[in-house]
C-alpha cells in the first residue's frame, strides 16, 4: 500500500477484535475515520497461515493490529504447543502476509518477557528473560514479527484492564458483588493499564509512523492487592474484605515476575506525554459496573 494515502482513508484490520484491547481499538479507530475490519477469534484463526493470507488479501489493510493472544498464563504452562501456535506462529503469519501486502504490523506483547529481578523500571535496553511458557511464547512472537515484517510496531503493555471482556478489574468487582471470598497478591508489582488509554497511544504511535519497540503503560507501579482495594472502594464496595496473599501461597503453575514495571524510552524521545496514572482512569472503568 502506498504511504501517500490519506490518514482518514486507511484500513485497519484488527485480530482478536472480540477481546479487551481489540474492542477498544476498534471503537477508537472507527471514531477516527479509519475503515476498520474487526475479526474476532471465530472470524479468523491466526494459527492458520492460509486463513491469515486470505484475510489480508481480501481486506487489503494498511495496518494489521494483532490483539489476538492466549493470555492465560497457567493454561499456557499446561499446553505449551497451544501457546506457541497462538502467541508465536500466529504473529509470524500475520507479519509475513502483512509485509507481502505492503501493510504495517502492530503486535501487542507483555511485561512478562522480563524476569522481575530488576529494581525499578524495565526499559527497552533491558534484556528479556522470560520465566514461563506464556512469556517465552510472547517473546518468540516479538522475534517472529521482527523477522517477517519490515515495518512493525511491537507494543509491550502490562496488567490490562477495561470494559468489554474478562480481566482482573472486572472480575474482582463481579466476585465481590456475588459475595465470593477475595484474595489479592501483595508481592507482585507492575503497572495496570487502561485499554482506552492504551488504544489511544497505539493510534498515536501508528500515526507517527515511527516503527520499533514500545513499552506502553499508565503511570504508577502497584500490586494486585492495592489495585483491587481501590477498585472496590470506588465501586461502593469498601466493606468487602480482600485477603492479602503472596503469589507463592496461591500455588499457581506458572511463575510470574516479581516486578515488571516498565517505562518507554522511545515514547520519551518522541515527545509523547505520559498516559497518566491508572488511578485517574479507574473511575471511568468502575462507572461501567
Amino acid at each position: 500500500m502506498s504511504d501517500t494515502r490519506q490518514e482518514a482513508s486507511r484500513t485497519a484490520l484488527i485480530t482478536g477484535a472480540g477481546g479487551l484491547l481489540g474492542r477498544a481499538l476498534g471503537s477508537l479507530l472507527g471514531a477516527s475515520a479509519w475503515r476498520v475490519v474487526q475479526l474476532a477469534r471465530a472470524d479468523l484463526d491466526i494459527t492458520s497461515e492460509d486463513r491469515v493470507r486470505e484475510a489480508i488479501e481480501s481486506h487489503r489493510p494498511d495496518v494489521v493490529f494483532n490483539c489476538a493472544a492466549t493470555p492465560d498464563v497457567d493454561r499456557c504452562e499446561r499446553e505449551p504447543e497451544m501457546a506457541t501456535e497462538v502467541n508465536e506462529q500466529g504473529p509470524r503469519w500475520l507479519a509475513r502476509h502483512a509485509g507481502r501486502a505492503g501493510a504495517e504490523m502492530v503486535h501487542v506483547s507483555t511485561d512478562y518477557v522480563f524476569d522481575g529481578a530488576k529494581e525499578g523500571y524495565y526499559t527497552q535496553e533491558d534484556t528479556p528473560n522470560p520465566l514461563s511458557v506464556y512469556a517465552r511464547s510472547k517473546l518468540a512472537g516479538e522475534m517472529a514479527v521482527r523477522e517477517e515484517a519490515e515495518r512493525f510496531y511491537i507494543i509491550r503493555s502490562s496488567w490490562i484492564f477495561g470494559a468489554g471482556g474478562k480481566n482482573f478489574g472486572s472480575r474482582v468487582i463481579e466476585l465481590a458483588r456475588a459475595g465470593e471470598r477475595l484474595k489479592g497478591v501483595t508481592d507482585q508489582i507492575s503497572i495496570p493499564t487502561y485499554t482506552a488509554d492504551l488504544a489511544r497511544r497505539i493510534e498515536e504511535i501508528v500515526n507517527l509512523r515511527a516503527h520499533g519497540l514500545y513499552q506502553v503503560t499508565n503511570e504508577g507501579p502497584t500490586s494486585w492487592y492495592e489495585f483491587a482495594r481501590l477498585a472496590l472502594d470506588m465501586a461502593g464496595l469498601g466493606g468487602v474484605d480482600i485477603e492479602p496473599v503472596t503469589r507463592a501461597e496461591l500455588r499457581q503453575i506458572a511463575p510470574r515476575p516479581r516486578n515488571s514495571a516498565m517505562r518507554c524510552l522511545v515514547s520519551e524521545k518522541l515527545g509523547l506525554a505520559p498516559l497518566g496514572h491508572w488511578r485517574d482512569s479507574l473511575p471511568e472503568f468502575v462507572k461501567q459496573f
